[in-house]
């Protein structure tokens, strides 16, 4: 069965998947093969969640540790024997919470900036009613019709605003903005190094 020799050789001894093996058995019946369903599901919700645990690992290393070395070496950027060169440089971020958002959004109406905001407006429509949603534009209220409003700012467009007001200089409220500026180690390695 060519699903067995592709289970068989995705567990095979030393890799990633060495502890997790299915043996002919597991797949020679109905009720086998659902078992090993069940395990397969469990050992990949493991590699996720191991996978989140690294990940938390690594921006800890990049965005923190590093960091904090070089800052207390009083260096902003310094080039490994290899030739790869490691450099601080700022990140951004923001998140509005959603109680936040409605003064947010004033803020940015009064001081120019709403053209971050994507502002949606639509309305649903049945069967057959292709005319009216043609007309739905220019007159969605005369015809009745109440259209739902969604409005938000994608994540990127948001951190790009908070990255341009702090570079800028410009005074804005950052904690409505959930806005936050930290700093990572970025390894740009050389032509020619090799990983790990």
């Amino acid at each position: 069965m060519d699903l067995m020799k592709k289970l068989q050789e995705d567990a095979k001894e030393g890799s990633l998947f060495s502890k997790h093996t299915l043996d002919n058995e597991d797949l020679s019946t109905l009720t086998g093969f659902a078992d090993a369903i069940i395990k397969q599901d469990a050992f990949v919700k493991e590699l996720e969640d191991k996978f989140k645990e690294e990940k938390k690992k690594l921006l800890k290393m990049t965005d923190e540790d590093l960091p904090a070395l070089m800052t207390e070496a009083n260096s902003l950027e310094f080039t490994m024997l290899d030739g790869s060169k490691v450099t601080i440089k700022p990140q951004y971020g923001a998140s509005i919470r959603v109680d936040n958002r409605p003064a947010a959004y004033d803020w940015l109406r009064e001081h120019g900036y709403d053209d971050i905001i994507k502002n949606t407006i639509s309305c649903q429509f049945g069967r057959g009613e292709d005319d009216q949603a043609s007309s739905f534009k220019a007159f969605a209220e005369k015809e009745g019709y109440i259209p739902d409003q969604n409005e938000k700012i994608e994540p990127s467009t948001l951190r790009s605003f908070v990255k341009e007001r702090v570079e800028n200089g410009d005074e804005f409220p950052m904690e409505l903005f959930g806005a936050y500026v930290g700093q990572r180690a970025v390894i740009t390695k050389a032509k020619g190094a090799k990983n790990g």
